[in-house]
């Protein structure tokens, strides 16, 4: 923060097998954090602590970012999971006990299950009605909750992303999209962010990544993505093969 002069929202993990615990972590991160606690989220790990976990959480601390981990995807909320229920349900169910943010997948764009269609999951997470796969939803003023986009996705998979979903209201948590950075962690960030006004302001990718280092370089740290999205861009932006 120092560096850039922008705040950023650091998630620490308090989930606990017990909530005076859980509890216990929490007031123990707001102290060391001091002034900065209001860049902090808690993240609760819903599925190991269960529901009541979240609600004790949000009802202990009704300002900090609640940040509803979503483990247990394989068991419970994958499509080929024989029991259990949707990521749509889960999602729902996270604003019912007022999470701030839940991981939604990828929509098919990253390495976790599922299409382009689950961009619905957003929209029923931040509207105040929208219409589901079964009936229209209607949320009478209930504070939304932000779709938090992970696992594996990186600069040049999110264009089509937020092409396909329309907007760029998310947290986009991509751990190996900006440490798998050919140059640093801190220029795969960078690129993470070219990356969305690259599309915002519809421009072509090859022509934007012409003007912008972090971006252009994203290409040679990611090539078989590059390869596959963006079929000759060695040549058109001059790399090594």
């Amino acid at each position: 923060m120092d560096e850039t002069g922008e705040a950023k929202l650091f998630s620490a993990n308090i989930t606990a097998d017990d909530h005076y615990e859980m509890l216990h972590r929490a007031d123990f991160i707001l102290e060391t954090f001091g002034p900065d606690a209001d860049k902090v989220a808690f993240l609760v790990d819903g599925f190991v602590g269960g529901p009541g976990m979240i609600t004790t959480a949000r009802r202990q601390y009704p300002n900090q970012y609640l940040h509803y981990h979503r483990a247990g995807h394989g068991m419970i909320t994958s499509p080929s999971a024989k029991r259990g229920y949707t990521a749509f349900v889960l999602g729902k169910i996270s604003r019912l006990q007022g999470a701030s943010g839940i991981h939604v997948g990828t929509m098919g764009f990253g390495k976790m299950e599922g299409d382009n269609s689950d961009k619905i999951i957003c929209y029923m997470l931040e509207r105040d009605e929208c219409q589901g796969p079964v009936y229209n939803q209607k949320w009478y003023g209930m504070k939304p909750t932000t779709s938090i986009i992970s696992g594996g996705m990186n600069a040049l998979r999110l264009p089509g992303f937020f092409e396909n979903l329309g907007h760029g209201n998310v947290i986009n948590t991509s751990g190996g999209g900006a440490y798998g950075h050919i140059d640093s962690p801190a220029a795969g960030a960078i690129s993470l962010r070219q990356s969305y006004e690259c599309w915002k302001s519809g421009a072509d990718p090859i022509e934007y990544a012409k003007e912008h280092k972090e971006f252009a370089r994203a290409f040679e740290s990611f090539p078989g993505d590059a390869d596959k999205l963006y079929p000759g861009w060695r040549e058109k932006l001059g790399a090594h093969k």
